[in-house]
């Protein structure tokens, strides 16, 4: 049995999603509905922590959310008013339930349980120093080093220990943390990964996307602004701001790919950007064509787009099956060949004798979208133009993304003619980044000071990969399901 299915998308994935409430009498039914909404942030792994007043409860798993919580007695079993919750996805080695998340710890100050969306880019280095002050770790993430770092400060309250832990530390968090106390929301100086604040009733809720907050009908208060602490408490909202203020470097492919559509981000609209994405893809890159067609289901936004603003029919020339399993079968060689239609169907009717457009987010490896402009050139099309609602990729993400190594992003292996050929299409065009910009509200990049995080396209790392510079890290990310070299 396959740990990772040979036939999914070849894209970028984003790597967890957070949840945290304080103060409601369903604290741990919630936590599992907007663990269900994050799902798309995370898909190896779930897991949750709760507080009842006297002890904490916990359950851990490998798999999707509703493996995990969608059996009545296992809710009924997180008791308590305040909960935290943790979505990931990560993609090789063995299953190690021990690296699930929210991690929890017995603190001098009693229980503390921490989830983290990101990734520390000097996790292995302070990892290093610990042992050596003889820390005893129990996982082998990256969010066990923030555990140690508050468990060893000289801070008396909870709040200083944590600010004392993170100035240590460099990368990118948004972190939910519980104590017996409070609920506590954390996110890094620069606003790399999201995080907001929504009430329901006289609830407080932290999670990684507003589309969490709407599955339990609360509301949205904020975002959590960048270097910003957030207590929540019986008292209400508590904001701490212990950290220098420096220019905001939000991920801007949470508006290209990771963050679901109707999420709101930042004020700005998740779709709506997608689809000024697409729009401004075609006032670049316009081609004569017959039909305008979505790879599905993240191009779908940005090809509507791209329709509007051409004059050339949408269509949804090809259809996805969503019930292709994580762990399918054993496959032979010849189902490994014809593995992308088990995934992917031509809509023929829509394709045969046309000009076709193909609009996708990004182009990672290129291997499935050489497979998808081969099946749909097998589907009669005369013309396959493919356009990407994002500029090439050409370098690896530190950031809390699962991106390969850069000798294996195809943008970094071949100039535009070289990728066109390999891909197998008419033409090839990406998103300007300038475009990109303007599509999410910006007049344009500024090249001293991006306003976003934009460095798996330009090479322009906001933080200094401290573990990847010194080799540290071998050049990979910490992984849910990989244990550390030997």
């Amino acid at each position: 049995m396959l740990t990772t299915h040979p036939y999914d998308d070849d894209h970028l994935r984003e790597e967890c999603g957070v949840f945290g409430i304080y103060g409601h009498a369903e604290a741990a039914a919630h936590t599992a509905l907007g663990l269900h909404a994050l799902q798309h942030r995370g898909q190896e792994a779930a897991g949750m922590v709760t507080f009842d007043g006297t002890h904490f409860h916990s359950h851990h798993g490998l798999g999707h959310v509703e493996d995990n919580f969608g059996s009545e007695s296992v809710i009924r079993r997180l008791k308590g008013g305040m909960a935290v919750g943790h979505v990931r996805y990560s993609t090789t080695g063995e299953p190690m339930l021990r690296n699930v998340q929210p991690l929890f710890a017995e603190m001098e100050f009693g229980g503390l349980a921490l989830g983290h969306n990101g990734n520390l880019t000097n996790a292995q280095a302070l990892r290093r120093q610990l042992v050596r002050r003889g820390c005893l770790f129990q996982s082998t993430t990256d969010t066990e080093v923030i555990i140690h770092l508050i468990a060893i400060s000289l801070y008396s309250t909870v709040e200083d220990r944590l600010i004392d832990a993170l100035r240590q530390v460099e990368g990118a968090y948004s972190l939910v943390l519980m104590t017996k106390t409070a609920v506590l929301g954390v996110r890094d100086p620069l606003g790399i990964r999201p995080l907001v604040l929504g009430k329901l009733d006289q609830s407080y809720i932290l999670a990684s996307e507003t589309c969490a907050l709407d599955i339990i009908g609360a509301e949205l208060v904020r975002d959590i602004e960048p270097g910003e602490i957030v207590v929540l408490t019986a008292e209400g909202v508590r904001s701490i701001k212990p950290f220098a203020k420096v220019p905001r470097r939000s991920c801007i492919f949470e508006y290209i790919y990771f963050a679901r559509p109707d999420s709101v981000m930042e004020g700005t609209s998740v779709y709506d950007a997608r689809k000024r994405i697409g729009a401004e893809l075609a006032r670049e890159s316009h081609v004569d064509a017959d039909v305008v067609i979505p790879v599905p289901d993240s191009g779908v936004p940005a090809a509507l787009g791209y329709a509007a603003e051409s004059a050339i029919p949408f269509e949804l020339g090809i259809i996805r099956n969503h019930y292709v399993g994580r762990t399918f079968i054993q496959p032979t060689d010849n189902i490994r060949h014809a593995g992308v239609k088990m995934k992917h169907n031509a809509n023929r009717a829509y394709i045969k004798g046309k000009r076709v457009i193909l609009v996708d987010d990004s182009i990672v490896r290129g291997t499935t979208s050489r497979k998808i402009v081969e099946m749909v050139r097998q589907a009669g099309a005369t013309e396959v133009h493919m356009r990407i609602s994002s500029p090439p990729t050409t370098h690896s993400c530190y950031f809390g993304i699962d991106t390969p190594e850069r000798d294996k992003l195809l943008a970094a292996r071949y100039d535009l003619d070289g990728m066109a050929k390999l891909i197998g299409v008419d033409s090839l065009a990406f998103i300007s980044i300038d475009g990109l910009y303007r599509a999410v509200g910006e007049p344009g990049r500024n090249a001293d000071q991006p306003q976003f995080c934009d460095a798996c396209f330009s090479g322009q790392y906001p933080i200094s990969p401290t573990d990847y510079l010194d080799g540290a890290a071998d050049n990979k990310q910490l992984s849910l399901l990989t244990e550390e070299p030997a």
